[in-house]
């Protein structure tokens, strides 16, 4: 990734648009402080990303494209609690976080099922479900529609946009035009 320069603003959704290799999830990955950038810097939320890595991911919740994040072997719920654990949120809140991000996913009728039985939609649904725990105040999104059907595609954009109303910043990166002209209050192209 070579000589990016953004700036998102509080409360919108901002799109990185490009093709498959243009950096994208690099540049997520850097931003969610899981790489440190070679040379240049980054501020998320007024934090640098190397020196103030714990601040940042205080107040980030992250849905990056790669691999699987989620315990099939545990129901949507059991899923919630272990990673609540790890994001350090309080016992006396956990519940009621975990509550709130399955109403926010529409996924609260169906939390006591084995994640195993989910759709691809539904755990994508759930992954962002998990990156809505700590009441972050950015999201960062990596081409979270990618590989669903239409339908559940549709459902994750309606629960961005909820994500916005609510005075969330969210970052999103796709590959689809369509999805970032819906979506975005301002995209940036990345290629090459």
């Amino acid at each position: 990734v070579d000589g990016i320069d953004l700036r998102v603003e509080r409360g919108q959704i901002f799109g990185v648009l490009g093709p498959n290799g243009a950096g994208k999830t690099t540049t997520m990955k850097m931003l969610a402080t899981l790489l440190e950038p070679t040379e240049g810097g980054a501020r998320v939320l007024g934090y640098d990303v190397v020196r103030e890595a714990r601040e940042v991911r205080r107040r980030m919740g992250a849905v990056l494209s790669d691999g699987r994040s989620l315990y099939w072997k545990l129901t949507a719920r059991e899923n919630l609690e272990y990673f609540a654990a790890l994001y350090h949120v309080p016992a006396a809140d956990a519940s009621a976080r975990i509550a709130t991000a399955l109403q926010a996913v529409k996924l609260d009728d169906r939390s006591d099922d084995y994640v195993e039985r989910y759709s691809t939609g539904m755990r994508q649904r759930l992954v962002l479900a998990r990156a809505l725990l700590p009441d972050p105040e950015l999201l960062l999104l990596d081409e979270p529609t990618v590989g669903l059907d239409p339908q559940s595609a549709r459902d994750l954009r309606d629960r961005v946009r909820d994500l916005r109303a609510q005075g969330r910043t969210v970052l999103l990166t796709t590959h689809y035009m369509e999805e970032a002209d819906r979506l975005c209050d301002r995209v940036a192209i990345m290629d090459h």
